[in-house]
């Protein structure tokens, strides 16, 4: 062999050598991290560890954060981050095999943490409040877990976190007010839990785009101090009362809305329908009454799914919902409408508004429970099945024999009870 070549030879081990050994020299995890990890894993039922799962590889005989030159390898674990010599713990993020246990077997003492990640396991008992001293951390998911008892208002803490996921547990009380001391956050999940009380302000949390606060116990009114930032806010199967407030309108980034499952009432306010950015609408299991009608008609709506189904709304069918360009998907079922039905809401189902190229048509059109009567509009007998998910049943209709399909499935009123409900049906 040449001996230029051998020299080259001798360099690469030399380098390669130098490398195991600089790593080895610096990635050493940091002791006290190492503990928390042991805490971790020591507070656990070891029962639930199953073989081959990710804390089943948490071999603390090993170094943790030492797998790059290593046929050892920590799953579960990132460690990106060296500080003075030593290597930190950033991600734990394990793996959804049904890990159960506590999480105050530790003290949390992880100063480097950006993501912890444990959600869809078992864990039981209370979040802790020593996770406020993850004060680097930007993500914390906890959903789908067994975790009770209070949410600490210690976690309004962490400065730096983005997105916080507390869903489908079994908390309950209030929702801090602490909270609003989180302006980085982006997502907050809380759904599916026992909390209670009434919103705190989250006025200053002017990077938040998602809030779900679904399946709870939530009381008072919807919060006028909502984030304008909000992209999709649901707050559904809640104790909400009284009315929307008209701010709302102001939210000119939010494109889903379900306050469903309430106990909301008042009306249907016009801004809703004006709204700039608005696709997704869902207003049903209410007590609202009326609504307001747009100053524009509806033309400028970007609506495509509404639903104000189980309310207490009266008068006539709103002409103007016809008219929404891109609303595509309308439930209006069991209210208290009355009057016929306008000849534009069947030309829409049938896609035949004359003039209206860019006006979707009805894809789902639900206006049965309500007290319409009068012939069914000539558009409508033309509708083959599949064409749209119509549905007429259970109102005063003149003839809606189940040869038609958006006849079946239910029976028109009696005359008795159409008679009933107000002097304009005959």
């Amino acid at each position: 062999m040449p001996k230029l070549c051998i020299l080259c030879l001798r360099s690469l081990v030399f380098m390669i050598t130098f490398s195991k050994i600089m790593f080895a020299a610096t990635s050493r995890t940091y002791p006290a991290d190492i503990q928390v990890l042991k805490d971790l894993k020591n507070g656990l039922d070891q029962n639930s560890i199953a073989s081959g799962s990710c804390l089943s590889s948490w071999d603390f005989s090993f170094d943790p954060c030492d797998n790059i030159f290593s046929d050892h390898f920590t799953c579960g674990l990132r460690c990106d981050r060296v500080v003075s010599g030593s290597a930190r713990v950033t991600e734990i993020t394990i793996d959804p095999v049904g890990y159960s246990g506590s999480l105050n077997s530790t003290s949390w003492n992880l100063p480097y943490l950006q993501i912890l990640d444990i959600s869809d396991n078992s864990f039981s008992g209370s979040i802790p409040d020593y996770l406020s001293n993850l004060t680097r951390l930007r993500r914390l998911c906890l959903s789908g877990n067994s975790l009770s008892g209070e949410i600490p208002a210690a976690l309004g803490s962490l400065s730096h976190l983005e997105e916080l996921y507390l869903d489908n547990n079994h908390l309950h009380g209030p929702i801090p007010s602490s909270f609003n001391n989180l302006t980085r956050l982006k997502r907050l999940e809380i759904q599916q839990n026992d909390i209670s009380g009434e919103f705190p302000d989250l006025g200053s949390l002017k990077n938040l785009y998602f809030l779900d606060a679904s399946d709870n116990n939530i009381s008072g009114g919807v919060p006028a101090t909502l984030p304008e930032s909000l992209v999709e806010l649901s707050i559904r199967n809640n104790k909400l009362g009284g009315n929307i407030p008209e701010n709302i309108g102001r939210m000119g980034f939010l494109q889903v809305l379900d306050l469903s499952h309430n106990i909301l009432s008042g009306a249907i306010l016009s801004v809703l329908f004006d709204h700039p950015s608005l696709e997704q609408l869902t207003l049903s299991y209410n007590n609202f009454s009326f609504l307001q009608i747009p100053g524009n008609m509806g033309l400028n709506s970007n609506i495509i799914a509404l639903d104000l189904s189980y309310n207490q709304l009266r008068g006539f069918l709103p002409a103007f919902m016809a008219s929404m360009p891109k609303l595509s998907a309308l439930s209006l079922e069991h209210n208290k409408f009355t009057g016929m039905i306008p000849a534009h809401y069947a030309l829409k189902a049938a896609n035949a508004i004359p003039g209206n190229s860019n006006t979707s048509s009805f894809e789902r059109l639900l206006l049965g429970g309500n007290y319409l009567f009068g012939p069914i509009p000539g558009p409508f007998l033309g509708l083959k099945p599949g064409s749209a998910e119509v549905s007429l049943v259970d109102n005063c209709l003149y003839r809606c024999p189940d040869a038609f399909f958006f006849c079946k499935g239910g029976n028109q009123k009696s005359l008795v009870d159409c008679k009933s409900f107000g002097p304009s049906i005959p």
